[in-house]
């Protein structure tokens, strides 16, 4: 989820193809032809884009934001509106959000601060994507820091003039709030005396020592200034109202930015009790002392304790773009079912249960659903590992049951994110690492059993990052297919090796031409991975 100027800059010998050829194609024929006319690699592709298409932030803007005379509309709420509205932002998506805002707003629209990440603006007119970008005349004031996605004294001016802007606003004012995926990086303003570099020592000493993630950000909130809720209290009496891209398993809106516009349920008192687990507590900085001994901040009425006038709305997330995706599948002639939006843990047990999923819908379709001991075996397994993952929306037997009765063919889709253990020193990511697991596994499967468990399937896996940026490389993510492993061994090419040194992207650049590498290039969102499975009968 890095996102600097340095992964931007492979974009500048590229941004030309880019610009042309990573967005949905739009075609003329019907979807029956197009599904005729598609391989299968394509119709999967097709899917993932149009997934990152629904949350691209000019379109999660325009999908939920209208206006209707002077009210603004933000899906089923209505805002009174009149030349009052101020706009803050900070995140990697949010560029494109406020561009897509002030077009919305017009004159209602007062001023703006918005903190994005370094380079951005760019990037983004190199890549042709104007569309993203603010008008000449804009009121909106932009703000480029936190390089290599690490706060820094750009993002520390950029929030305090946030700071600033919510903290002159009336009871007659609104604040729009854009909040994307980075947005804690470039909102970095600590209570004072607290420096920014105070702050930072003490997380990453927190961190050093095993802190847990909800830890880390319970201590970050309690330090900070716009974090935890305190956007919010700067900006009370205004109406506040924060349209959010989540790139967070669950949606937890506390920690999207360590949570700005909502309360701060933790206390200063259980960030103490934190350092004082990991003993940092005498070695914690003087300023830091002082403002933990403070009393927890409150609103200043009782009555609007519960942040009464505050509304989040959450416009983009991975669940969003895999209805969108389900839909797209569904025109393409595929019983669809969405697996799950919270697939995390190391991507080796992801993998495999991937593998098992695709092994067992082909033995219950090879036997038109009777219990074959087969796949009630592999179903055992791949309980066991949902529930090891801890994934418990998993679901897939009505899809099943509905490809069996139609005898159409199956699109399995799931999200989320996982992560990769590094053992080597090779260049990927967690999306291409997936894939060439998959492919490994599939391969171990059919030279396992004396059968070919695939022979009356065509199958795809695909595995994407809807950033467009897998790790550290210019591919979004990669395919794998029953054959990969053994075309693979024809080119010279040994998977295992390149598994072992976690070089998936220098695989999939020298086998089959790159043609199985998924380049989409920067797409300026984030809600996470997507995963695309389709099984369908072999033609006869």
């Amino acid at each position: 989820m890095v996102c600097s100027f340095r992964r931007y800059l492979w974009l500048r010998s590229n941004h030309q193809l880019i610009s042309k050829n990573w967005q949905p194609k739009i075609f003329k024929m019907s979807a029956s032809v197009i599904s005729r006319e598609l391989s299968l690699k394509q119709k999967c592709l097709e899917i993932f884009r149009t997934a990152i298409n629904s949350v691209l932030p000019q379109n999660i803007i325009k999908n939920n934001i209208s206006m209707e005379g002077n009210r603004l509309l933000i899906k089923n709420q209505s805002f009174p509106i009149h030349n009052n509205v101020h706009v803050a932002g900070f995140g990697k998506a949010v560029m494109g959000m406020a561009a897509a805002v002030e077009q919305i707003l017009g004159d209602h629209l007062v001023q703006g601060v918005i903190s994005v990440p370094l380079g951005i603006q760019k990037v983004l007119r190199l890549a042709g994507k104007e569309e993203m970008l603010l008008r000449p005349q804009t009121k909106i004031q932009v703000q480029e820091g936190a390089q290599h996605n690490l706060p820094d004294d750009n993002a520390l001016k950029a929030a305090k003039r946030i700071h600033h802007l919510a903290e002159g606003l009336t009871e007659n004012d609104l604040l729009l709030v854009l909040i994307s995926g980075g947005g804690s990086a470039l909102l970095p303003a600590p209570i004072p005396p607290v420096t920014l570099e105070e702050k930072l020592y003490l997380t990453k000493q927190l961190a050093s020592k095993g802190a847990t993630i909800q830890e880390l950000n319970t201590v970050r909130k309690s330090l900070s200034l716009l974090k935890g809720g305190g956007l919010a209290r700067a900006a009370y009496p205004a109406q506040v109202v924060s349209l959010i891209l989540s790139d967070i398993i669950g949606d937890n809106l506390e920690f999207i930015a360590s949570g700005p516009t909502l309360p701060n349920l933790q206390s200063k008192e259980d960030s103490c009790k934190i350092l004082s687990k990991y003993n940092l507590v005498s070695s914690m900085p003087e300023n830091v002392k002082e403002v933990l001994s403070q009393p927890s901040t409150r609103m200043h009425q009782e009555e609007i304790q519960d942040y009464a006038h505050v509304f989040n709305f959450i416009v983009g997330s991975n669940a969003i773009a895999l209805e969108e995706a389900k839909c797209k599948s569904e025109s393409l002639g595929y019983i669809t079912s969405i697996l799950s939006t919270g697939v995390s843990g190391d991507v080796t047990t992801v993998a495999r249960l991937f593998s098992l999923l695709i092994r067992y819908v082909c033995s219950v379709l090879a036997v038109h659903g009777s219990q074959c001991a087969q796949a009630s075996s592999l179903k055992d397994e791949m309980l066991q590992i949902i529930g090891s993952l801890q994934l418990p929306d998993f679901r897939l037997d009505s899809c099943l049951e509905n490809a069996l009765s139609s005898g159409k063919p199956l699109c399995l889709l799931a999200g989320g994110e996982t992560t990769v253990q590094l053992r080597g020193r090779g260049k990927g990511g967690r999306n291409q690492e997936m894939a060439l697991r998959v492919a490994v596994e599939l391969h171990q499967a059919k030279s396992m059993t004396p059968h070919d468990p695939f022979a009356k399937h065509e199958i795809v896996f695909l595995s994407g990052g809807t950033d467009g940026q897998d790790g550290p490389t210019e591919a979004a993510g990669g395919f794998a297919y029953t054959e990969m492993v053994e075309n693979a061994f024809r080119e010279g090419l040994n998977v295992e090796d390149f598994l072992n040194n976690n070089d998936s992207f220098t695989f999939f650049s020298k086998f089959n031409k790159g043609a199985d590498l998924i380049m989409t290039g920067l797409t300026s969102t984030n809600v996470m991975d997507v995963q695309a499975i389709i099984i369908q009968p072999k033609e006869t």
